[in-house]
């Protein structure tokens, strides 16, 4: 079984051959995936165990940490920034692409849904980001 190093792995804005690739992202969590069930237990179930359904797939969020530079076209609120995204409220596709040897990818549509610079004093000007997908997360 191979293992892969994180680093490497990019998110675009589009898809991964004709999109724009987000830069300066330090780390990238997400999406869970979860199905949720309804209990359908009966009084005539067998053995007296809990039976479910499965009933709709969550796609979570996605949320990433940018080393942030308003000056750069994808972090302002201008063209294909993520701040116009989040202010235009419009749902864009994003493709996550992994660093493993098949540069496996996970497509979805997300609206942004936060966008928040930290300026410490000691630090550096960051920005945490969230996505929250809307539909079918193609995982391919």
């Amino acid at each position: 079984m191979a293992k892969y190093a994180a680093y490497g792995t990019q998110l675009y804005r589009g898809t991964s051959g004709a999109g724009t690739p987000y830069v300066n992202i330090m780390s990238i969590s997400g999406p869970g995936i979860t199905l949720d069930t309804e209990d359908v237990t009966s009084h005539d179930s067998t053995s007296a165990w809990e039976e479910v359904v499965a009933t709709i797939l969550r796609s979570g969020e996605v949320s990433f940490e940018i080393a942030y530079d308003p000056a750069t076209a994808t972090h302002k609120n201008a063209g294909n920034g993520l701040l116009a995204d989040l202010i235009a409220r419009t749902a864009t596709t994003f493709t996550l692409v992994f660093s493993d040897t098949a540069t496996t990818e996970w497509a979805f549509s997300a609206f942004v849904t936060a966008f928040e610079p930290s300026m410490p004093v000691d630090g550096a000007l960051t920005a945490s980001v969230t996505l929250k997908p809307t539909g079918v997360v193609t995982l391919v």
